[in-house]
């Protein structure tokens, strides 16, 4: 899923969100992801999270790249929180 941040955030203009099936598929995933952007151009990417496997951050300036194991998007639920669709922003 991409998100479009332009007007609700200065850190990104666009968010993609994604699954693995698994910490070796998201790990996989991220490695591919950071060899395709190195091979684009843009080889300083923040990277978070690529040893555990579970939620992987890619940092790469103008966008910002989450890799989750499914139960770990799930609980996070990010899509819901920059779509406005969160329980937690309904409450407050």
């Amino acid at each position: 899923m991409a998100i479009d941040l332009e007007g609700k955030s200065s850190i990104a203009d666009f968010m993609i969100i994604a699954s693995g099936r698994n910490a070796r598929h998201v790990v996989a995933i991220a490695d591919h992801i950071l060899s395709k952007l190195k091979d684009e151009g843009l080889g300083k990417i923040k990277v978070e999270g690529i040893t555990n496997g579970d939620w992987v951050l890619l940092d790469a300036g103008d966008i910002i790249i989450h890799l989750f194991k499914p139960e770990v998007r799930e609980f996070y639920a990010l899509e819901r929180i920059w779509l406005g669709e969160s329980k937690h922003l309904a409450s407050n």
